[in-house]
């Protein structure tokens, strides 16, 4: 399984979303990586193949910086495990980035309409087919209405979370199969694939249903469904300690797994 991090508020994003991504190493992966809105206003990414440590290697030597992100572990179904096809993933411009968990069914007849298009595509992965039609449908649209747009072209499971240079200040989740939780902190707020991901900055959190659109800001999140349509969930209250989370109630990983 992969594992999904997402990070906005007033802090450095950066050791929030790796700090996630490594509470989720039971879930197994074979490569890693981050992007974030830097300092200097625009999309970086960091990627690596292997442990997460490898990652963070490669952040040592490469820094970045900035206030919101989104990361990932990627477990190869599409695509070998090597840097190019870690995520996150990138539009021809590289100004949307895309991390996911699932399948793109459709994904070759989508890569070959896209291609048609005049999209370039530079993994062998799945994912990239989302990025490439967030960025069909955002000319003239805010982010979430064009990610909101790109699913509804996809035939498959899916968990993502967006970002894109031209909407900044905002992360777009959604959900269609594989879990999300979104936590609501003090002036900032979390995405993640499960509950120890994010479990030691807040309590607050909500699952996404199926076909929930989450967009997180630093003044909130809102909610709606695929159609753009505001809809509601009840947020709980998690008091498990984070050793016990990270279990899911279990003895022990295997067990969970």
């Amino acid at each position: 399984m992969c594992g999904i991090v997402g990070y906005i508020g007033g802090r450095e994003a950066v050791p929030v979303i790796v700090d996630g991504l490594r509470r989720l190493e039971y879930r197994g992966y074979d490569s890693a990586g981050v992007a974030v809105f830097s300092d200097a206003n625009c999309l970086e990414v960091r990627r690596a193949p292997g442990k997460l440590c490898n990652l963070e290697e490669t952040i040592r030597g490469n820094p970045l910086s900035g206030s919101y992100g989104i990361g990932h572990t990627r477990w190869a179904t599409h695509g070998r495990p090597t840097e190019e096809n870690a995520h996150p993933h990138r539009d021809c411009k590289g100004e949307i980035v895309v991390v996911h968990n699932g399948i793109v069914e459709n994904y070759l007849a989508l890569r070959k309409q896209l291609a048609a298009e005049g999209h370039a595509f530079k993994t062998e992965t799945d994912t990239e087919v989302i990025a490439h039609l967030v960025e069909r449908y955002l000319p003239g649209s805010s982010l979430e209405d064009a990610v909101r747009k790109a699913l509804k072209d996809i035939s498959g499971v899916f968990a993502i979370s967006v970002i894109a240079s031209s909407d900044p200040q905002k992360i777009v989740a959604a959900r269609s199969g594989p879990p999300v939780v979104i936590g609501l902190g003090q002036n900032e707020f979390f995405v993640a694939s499960d509950v120890p991901a994010i479990l030691s900055h807040t309590r607050d959190m909500f699952f996404l249903n199926d076909g929930d659109v989450a967009v997180l800001t630093p003044a909130g999140v809102t909610l709606t469904d695929f159609d753009g349509k505001i809809v509601r969930r009840q947020v709980s209250r998690i008091l498990w300690d984070p050793v016990m989370a990270e279990k899911g109630g279990y003895k022990h990983f295997m067990l969970k797994e």
